[in-house]
């Protein structure tokens, strides 16, 4: 009896094994039919030719690899939320189509990352770049940690690549490899178009990420993300207080507004330091929250 008992568990155990591995296997095949898969996908308005089978390979790849990062693509539709209303209306003033929300997206999940090269913010600019490009970079003020700053300074860099090559799609690849390394890679290659190059496995996978997060964020629920409006991270309301002193101890300044420290430096992130020397008594303008804290 004990032994008819066993084996009528075994059999339980192996049927609802089955039963599992088949609910997997076939939501992984789901995930990877027509039904998840565009027929057409564009950036800037350029049309991606997914007809060509390593493009559609490729876009598939990182439509599949970001759908199922399901924690970070969470996080990072929670948090567009609160980021894209700062970065829309500056491309719109640019005339830089609104579809580069998405190369901060893949640059930084919308954080001010630090990479293991130095770059910095949620443009991840070196600090080189960013100097040229007007931006304070000093041991208390990195303004590569100013989303507005550092997205006009994003803003520039891909006008000037897109008058340079003549497509966004190249400016934006450029944005990962460098306008000399884009410009040597169609010389060498005798290409024009970002599809037809063979690059670093970086630069290749690059504007294909930008492809995915963009079908993911626009019809998040085609990929199974059901985020409540009210659960999306919100833009906090805030007061600008212009400073053109030294703040000797940024804690002090923070009381005297009605906030403490933490929320000080969580609003301005380009303050690096407990205290904001400005002998040359630069204008600097601090955001201070009204509510949310």
């Amino acid at each position: 009896m004990k032994r008819i008992k066993y084996f009528v568990i075994v059999a339980l155990v192996v049927a609802l094994s089955s039963v599992l591995i088949y609910s997997v296997t076939k939501k992984e095949v789901h995930l990877g039919s027509s039904m998840y898969v565009p027929a057409e996908v564009s950036f800037a308005g350029e049309k991606a030719p997914l007809e060509v089978y390593d493009v559609k390979e490729r876009f598939e790849r990182e439509l599949l690899v970001n759908a199922n990062l399901h924690s970070s693509t969470i996080l990072i539709i929670k948090r567009a939320n609160r980021a894209f209303p700062v970065i829309e209306p500056i491309l719109k003033e640019y005339n830089v189509p609104d579809d580069f929300k998405y190369l901060a997206v893949i640059e930084s999940a919308l954080t001010n990352a630090v990479s293991s090269a130095g770059a910095r913010g949620f443009w991840q600019f070196m600090e080189s770049t960013a100097k040229e490009s007007g931006m304070e970079v000093t041991p208390t003020v990195d303004e590569r940690y100013h989303l507005v700053k550092s997205t006009h300074a994003a803003c520039k860099y891909l006008l000037k690549a897109k008058e340079k090559f003549g497509s966004w799609t190249l400016a934006a690849a450029s944005y990962n490899a460098g306008m000399n390394g884009i410009a040597s890679q169609m010389e060498s290659q005798k290409a024009d178009n970002y599809y037809d190059l063979l690059l670093n496995e970086e630069t290749s996978r690059y504007v294909f990420r930008i492809h995915a997060l963009k079908q993911i964020m626009e019809n998040p629920q085609n990929f199974g993300f059901a985020i409540n409006k009210e659960d999306l991270y919100q833009l906090l309301p805030t007061k600008k207080v212009e400073v053109d002193s030294t703040i000797t101890n940024l804690a002090d300044f923070a009381k005297t507004q009605g906030i403490n420290y933490k929320i000080l430096k969580l609003h301005n992130p380009w303050l690096r330091d407990k205290k904001l020397p400005n002998p040359t008594k630069k204008m600097y303008v601090i955001e201070i929250p009204t509510s949310g804290y």
